[in-house]
């Protein structure tokens, strides 16, 4: 512990010195929904947090709903006197921010890792996943892939307006997929890219995507999973700030337009043995066989996770390459699970199906426990796409109905945390509930 402490204060005394115009720094954790909560430090008490001192939040800050209220869930939030918990700084994620107008830093905090760590914050779930199957010597490596539009800063009528293309006003002028989109956008791009590389995040390939001002934004890979998810987190985070800044509105939205394709977030995964050996690929790649069967199988189960909201459960199906059933296949982007050409080595699957303001940690931890599932049930999954066009198997396609799905599976109570699963089941029918309390004025138009 003394050994933390000291690396923790080196570092927050080496970016003070680096830094010394930032006064404040934002020390943040991500809640169920996705969304960051947190404090706003002095600089000089966070060298006391660092060196040893106490830092406490609000439990029930994790449980709070897609517009920041607080659920009744069992007896969270109010019949257990709003207890605060635990947390700890996350080394190497002390950054400045530079898309504010005046100087900040921010820090990643967690109660993953302390004496009472809380079992239902989306990273203490990912760390249990990751540390059990550590334990099993299955080592991951992750890259993940995030999905987003610009818009107009404002909005008319509450409606969200395409992004000003410097060259047209005209939707249809944007040319989708071509590399020239990135051209015209380059200064807002290049700077959300560099701000994500200022924050320690690797970022490699940019596409322009179909929808008009729709982009793709891809990582490196990498072999600790928490520190990928903290990525994607810290991405969507610092691409809001930057868009602002230059005007723009960023979104992960997951169905902005219903006549253009939704944001997704896609997950390439591979899994390797303590000497590097690539466990998909074993036994001629029967090994995954057994993991795409596993993913499959508790897909339907995870739907909370992969599609968190209403407004995500829009984006499937319809337009391009978002599926309406549990499939896979090779080279294939209409499948929920594809596997990319590459060698051996590289073997991977990529998952394809959550939406891009899904929680990163748990969709994380929900496709781990697929592989690990399907590793250890040794099935066989149903055929590829590229074998029957037909293939894949149901899944919920409305909130209601998924949180039903999940709620009792016992694979899932089993490897995500049965308090878990029931705190994020109730969290999830609450906010869709909540969202349900309000007439819409399509309503008067049909029934009035």
């Amino acid at each position: 512990m003394k050994n933390h402490a000291s690396t923790l204060l080196a570092e927050v005394r080496t970016f003070r010195q680096n830094h010394p115009d930032v006064r404040y720094v934002d020390l943040i954790a991500l809640d169920i929904p996705g969304h960051f909560y947190g404090k706003r430090y002095p600089i000089e008490m966070l060298e006391k947090v660092a060196a040893g001192s106490p830092l406490k939040l609000p439990q029930n800050a994790v449980l709070l709903g897609v517009q920041g209220g607080l659920f009744k869930i069992g007896d969270y939030c109010f019949n257990d006197g709003d207890p605060d918990a635990n947390r700890r700084l996350v080394p190497g994620t002390l950054k400045p921010v530079s898309w504010e107008s005046q100087p900040l830093g921010q820090m990643l905090i967690t109660s993953d890792g302390t004496e009472a760590p809380i079992e239902f914050e989306p990273r203490e779930v990912l760390a249990k996943v990751l540390e059990r199957l550590q334990h099993k010597g299955i080592h991951p490596v992750v890259a993940f892939e995030l999905e987003f539009y610009l818009f107009d800063k404002k909005l008319d009528n509450g409606l969200p307006q395409f992004a000003r293309d410097p060259l047209s006003d005209d939707p249809d002028d944007q040319p989708n997929l071509h590399i020239e989109r990135l051209s015209r956008f380059s200064e807002v791009l290049d700077d959300m890219a560099q701000t994500a590389k200022d924050q320690g995040i690797d970022i490699t390939v940019m596409t322009a995507e179909i929808g008009p001002g729709q982009f793709e934004i891809n990582f490196g890979h990498l072999d600790d999973g928490m520190r990928a998810a903290d990525w994607a987190a810290l991405f969507c985070r610092s691409t809001r700030g930057v868009a602002l800044k230059h005007g723009y509105r960023a979104s992960f939205m997951a169905k902005p337009y219903l006549q253009y394709p939704g944001s997704g977030m896609h997950v390439h995964v591979s899994l390797y043995d303590g000497a590097g050996n690539n466990l998909l690929a074993a036994h001629q790649q029967q090994s995954l066989r057994h993991a795409v069967a596993g993913c499959l199988e508790l897909l339907p189960h995870c739907m909370p996770i992969f599609s968190p909201n209403h407004n995500a459960f829009r984006r499937l199906g319809g337009t391009v390459n978002a599926a309406t059933r549990a499939s896979w296949g090779f080279e294939d982007r209409d499948a929920c699970v594809r596997i990319p050409e590459s060698d051996p080595r590289n073997l991977r699957i990529e998952h394809r199906l959550a939406s891009a303001d899904a929680n990163p940690y748990l969709v994380l931890a929900a496709i781990l426990v697929g592989l690990e599932h399907g590793l250890e049930a040794k099935r066989d999954p149903i055929a590829p796409l590229n074998e029957d066009r037909s293939s894949g198997s149901d899944f919920p396609l409305e909130m209601l109905d998924a949180v039903r799905a999940m709620q009792h599976q016992a694979v899932l109570r089993d490897k995500l945390g049965a308090e878990f699963v029931d705190v994020y089941c109730e969290n999830k029918r609450q906010d869709h509930l909540a969202f349900q309390q309000e007439i819409h004025a399509r309503e008067y138009r049909w029934f009035l």
